[in-house]
């Protein structure tokens, strides 16, 4: 009998609804039975809610304990937090999950790019806890815990379990900041001890962003506090493609939350010009975490077609197909 879900849809700001809807019709075609609960959140509910992140938001996310999410526009330099390290805190969602992987018929100079950076989400610069002093500064406070670190290390090491993949590198920045990055490279090498089949390495994260330049296919799972891997894994994503072919998830214990690395982008809303590759393969990765494998292998093999002919692939790309056709075309390869 057919597994029915009920699952949580947020089409966020911008670009948001657009290739989120182009994501939920793929995952439709593949013949996965999903309810979708559709909630609202970002800056079209703020002058209603007084907040970008209402409180029907989380309660469905409660519920349903899976989301699939568009991205919601954060302000720069003033405004409300993140509405993202809003979410990840208030459902403890610590483990941010971003593959990086080479597709045949994408522009990029590299090729057999297979990596996956693991990023802990809930402390670092990124708990908010900062203040000015005075008119003449300001401060914020990096936290690194035991807990969390331990947690997110295994993390890593279970992936590389579970995928069959070989080595584990933890990044950091222990030479300078030898108290919290100290703490988190110590915490590494503890957790490293119990998983002696898998080859493990460190490395300065100044260093890890040239060695991802040179020489990404030799890199497996990387794992690291929450800064670094904000940072890396745009700068990766950058390697295969750009973000609007990067996807990622953000697992917790109970919940987790499913949603492309890239912004909201208002620029190009309503334009139908967006690519929603990103958004799809986030999908992908949402089917694969609630065990629909067959459907999440069809449309990843579909969009493999699709990108490879490169006849129907949007702007970024070096196309010019919009992001409902696109969707249109990977549905017709599934």
């Amino acid at each position: 009998m057919k597994k029915k879900h009920t699952i949580t849809l947020i089409p966020g700001d911008g670009i948001g609804p657009e290739v989120t809807d182009a994501a939920k019709k793929v995952i439709e075609a593949a013949g996965v039975d999903i309810t979708w609960d559709i909630v609202e959140a970002g800056a079209k509910v703020m002058e209603e809610f007084s907040t970008p992140l209402p409180e029907y938001v989380l309660d469905s996310i409660k519920k349903n304990k899976i989301a699939l999410k568009g991205p919601i526009t954060t302000p720069v330099g003033s405004g409300f937090r993140s509405v993202n390290v809003a979410l990840r805190q208030a459902f403890n969602l610590y483990a941010n999950v971003r593959p990086i992987k080479t597709y045949e018929g994408i522009p990029t100079r590299y090729k057999d790019i297979d990596l996956i950076i693991v990023r802990e989400n809930t402390e670092d610069l990124y708990a908010g806890i900062e203040h000015k002093i005075g008119d003449y500064a300001a401060e914020s406070i990096k936290i690194i815990t035991r807990e969390a670190s331990e947690r997110i290390v295994d993390f890593a090491f279970q992936m590389a379990v579970k995928q069959s993949r070989k080595k584990v590198t933890a990044v950091h920045k222990a030479n300078i900041m030898k108290y919290s990055d100290g703490l988190f490279l110590s915490c590494a090498r503890k957790v490293a001890e119990n998983y002696k089949d898998k080859e493990f390495e460190d490395m300065i994260v100044d260093a890890m962003s040239m060695k991802l330049v040179q020489t990404p296919e030799k890199y497996d799972v990387l794992v690291m506090p929450n800064l670094y891997g904000d940072i890396l894994s745009d700068m990766a994503a950058g390697l295969v493609g750009g973000l609007g072919v990067a996807p990622g998830a953000n697992i917790g214990k109970e919940i987790s939350i499913f949603e492309s690395i890239h912004g909201s982008a208002p620029d190009i809303a309503g334009k139908n010009i967006a690519n929603p590759t990103a958004a799809i393969l986030s999908g992908v990765m949402m089917l694969r975490y609630i065990g629909e494998f067959e459907a999440a292998d069809r449309i990843d093999n579909a969009i493999r077609v699709v990108l490879k002919e490169g006849n129907k692939v949007t702007s970024d790309l070096g196309g010019s197909t919009g992001t409902k056709e696109f969707a249109e075309e990977v549905i017709k390869n599934l």
